[in-house]
């Protein structure tokens, strides 16, 4: 098992340049990144629908990594890691807590951006040992407003074709939003070997299935989102159209110890449209 002294590379290693390494996690590979400080309780990042760990803005994690150790991951199944996707967000986040029991920690912040914080919330809930401090992007609680059409956004989102999927899903229909998506596709591109593999249809399947069913529970009392009594930092756009901006007010009432950042003229994909912003709001929180 590999220790939370071995698994960082030196400092010069961030985004693009840290390679890419394999742990088994109960007899399944997983596949991962770990850079910046090597001191200090790690950042997990938790991936959004369909991601993987080329789907990171690197201007958004270098930031973060300049003051905390940083851990990208492939869950289950997802990109180049093996075995199969689980289609439930309880078994994707037992997963995940398992890869980094296997890295031998026992206390980490988690950073998890849509589907990724629903897999935040809940890790935090049921591990509140292993979770120092929780932030959530562009995310929302079980049952949340429109998060089960998910099929309804997709379509929408393919619109004008493949390419444009992110800019629709992630960034508003402003100028402003829409260039800052098309330097975000820019750096996406930039690490040039070693990339990840997309996920294949078989994984997309499962976490839409988990998604779906995620937005269609029913958590009338908001039961977990009131049992998850880390400190939290909640932040999205104004005008979210994957996940309505709606959630996050909602994970904000109930999560006993919250604060919400919205950003103006800004969508799902805020944190990469203000990613320097966000970064120094992240670690301005996990200072504290």
């Amino acid at each position: 098992m590999k220790t939370k002294e071995n698994i960082f590379t030196t400092k010069e290693f961030l985004h693009q340049t840290a390679p890419t390494k394999v742990i088994k996690v109960n007899d399944v590979d997983f596949t991962y990144r770990s850079f910046g400080r090597k001191e200090g309780i790690p950042v997990v990042f938790l991936q959004h629908f369909t991601g993987n760990m080329d789907n990171w803005d690197p201007q958004l994690t270098d930031a973060i990594a300049t003051d905390y150790p940083v851990i990208l991951f492939n869950n289950r199944g997802v990109g180049s890691s093996k075995g199969i996707t689980p289609d439930n967000v309880s078994a994707m986040a037992q997963d995940a807590v398992d890869f980094i029991h296997t890295l031998g920690y026992t206390k980490v912040n988690l950073l998890g951006f849509s589907l990724g914080g629903f897999i935040g919330q809940q890790i935090a809930a049921d591990y509140p040992e292993l979770v120092s401090k929780l932030i959530l992007a562009g995310t929302g609680p079980k049952g949340g407003k429109a998060i089960a059409q998910l099929e309804s956004h997709l379509q929408k989102a393919y619109v004008d074709g493949p390419d444009r999927v992110l800019i629709n899903l992630f960034f508003s229909k402003t100028p402003n939003s829409i260039n800052a998506g098309e330097a975000f596709l820019e750096r996406l591109a930039q690490r040039d070997n070693d990339r990840d593999m997309p996920s294949s249809p078989e994984t997309i399947t499962s976490q839409a299935k988990a998604i779906i069913n995620y937005g269609s529970a029913i958590d009338n009392d908001n039961t977990q989102l009131k049992s998850i009594k880390q400190p939290v930092l909640i932040v999205n756009g104004n005008e979210d159209v994957m996940v309505d901006s709606s959630n996050s007010y909602t994970m904000l009432q109930h999560i006993p110890n919250a604060k919400l950042v919205l950003w103006s003229d800004s969508g799902h994909g805020v944190i990469f449209q203000y990613s320097k912003d966000f970064a120094q709001e992240v670690n301005t929180f996990l200072s504290n």
